[in-house]
Parts: C-alpha cells; sequence; structure tokens
C-alpha cells in the first residue's frame, strides 16, 4: 500500500491530496498543531511520535504556500531520510524532455513545454503555462493562470501572481513577489514586489 504523508492542511493542502488520491493508497496530513481531526476525508495528526514512523514508511509532500517555510519543512524532513513525492494531475500536459524536480506538484490544466526545468518544491498552478526552455528554480510559486513564454528563468523563492504573463527570454532573480496581473516584460534583478502593465517595483 503507497503511503503519503502531506504536511499541511490548508487549502493548498486539499488540492495536493486530491492529486495524490490518484497515485497514493493511504493519504494523511501532518500539521504542527491540529484544529481537526480530518481534512477533505483524511486523518489529520500533530503527533511528532507517529510523524518520526511514516519517515520510513510513506513518501512525504510539504504542502505550505510560502516558499520559505516549504523550504525550511523540507530540508528538516530530508535531513531525518523522508523521500518526497512529485505529482502531476492527469490533466497537465508535460512536452519533451521536461524535469520535474522532487516535492513539485503541477495542478490541473496546467502546461509545461518542451526541454523546460523545473526545480524542488514548485507549485505549477491550476491553468497555467510554463512554454519551452523555461527554467525555474527551487521553490518558486507559478500561480493559478500565469503565463510565462520562452526561455524564461525564475530564481528560487519567487511568487509569480495570478493572471501574470512574463514576456520570452525574460531573467526573474531570487526572493522577488510580481503582483496579479502583471506583465513582466525585462529582467528583474533587484528583489522585491513588483506589479502593473509593465511591471514596476514598489515598496
Amino acid at each position: 500500500m503507497k503511503q503519503l504523508v502531506v504536511f499541511g492542511a490548508g487549502g493548498h493542502a486539499k488540492v495536493v491530496a486530491d492529486i495524490a488520491s490518484v497515485y497514493y493508497d493511504d493519504i494523511s496530513f501532518f500539521v504542527d498543531a491540529k484544529s481537526s481531526d480530518w481534512c477533505l476525508g483524511y486523518p489529520v495528526s500533530d503527533d511528532k511520535e507517529i510523524l518520526e514512523q511514516k519517515i520510513s514508511e510513506a513518501d512525504f509532500f510539504v504542502a505550505i504556500g510560502n516558499a520559505k517555510v516549504r523550504k525550511r519543512i523540507t530540508m528538516e524532513l530530508s535531513e531525518k531520510g523522508a523521500n518526497f513525492a512529485t505529482l502531476i494531475h492527469p490533466s497537465a500536459i508535460i512536452g519533451k524532455n521536461v524535469t520535474i524536480g522532487q516535492g513539485t506538484v503541477v495542478m490541473p490544466g496546467a502546461i509545461i513545454n518542451a526541454e523546460s526545468q523545473i526545480g524542488q518544491g514548485c507549485i505549477i498552478n491550476t491553468s497555467s503555462s510554463v512554454d519551452h526552455d523555461c527554467k525555474i528554480s527551487n521553490y518558486v510559486h507559478i500561480s493559478v493562470g500565469t503565463h510565462l513564454c520562452g526561455t524564461v528563468m525564475v530564481s528560487e523563492n519567487t511568487w509569480i501572481g495570478a493572471g501574470a504573463t512574463v514576456s520570452n527570454n525574460i531573467n526573474i532573480c531570487a526572493d522577488c513577489m510580481i503582483g496579479a496581473g502583471a506583465v513582466v516584460v525585462k529582467n528583474i534583478e533587484e528583489p522585491g514586489t513588483y506589479v502593473g502593465v509593465p511591471a514596476r517595483k514598489i515598496g
């Protein structure tokens, strides 16, 4: 019986568990402090002894939206020997020679085109698209309905907001937040928050 422990029990974790149900027979949630015994019909635990037992028995998926928290928890579990799942919804379209790192989820309706590279712990969210030859670093979130044109590079911990568009041949540095609906037409070389059409730094 294939087991998966989903770390987290919020909205993102529910979607992750829904995708995981295609591949896993036994799914459970783990949280730091539980407010309910059940989530989406699956058991929720905050018992660290049970978590330690699961390390050798189950695969893990860290379903936390915040990139830095997602990375920290992944590193902590990795040091204990956890194995991480990669989850791809059956309706997603994955092109030729695409690589996808451990702990990444590709949501329903997402498209990743040929020769793109997706790092570890990424979220490729619902109906988003990553075109050919893109390089998405670890712990990046490509939000719902976002579109990356060809040969885009996005560095670690960056969040590209819902409905944003990134033009082709653009590089975006680490630790950025691209606002919903923004249009990125030139390289972003300084961490921060960028909004508007075209996208400009604020704050």
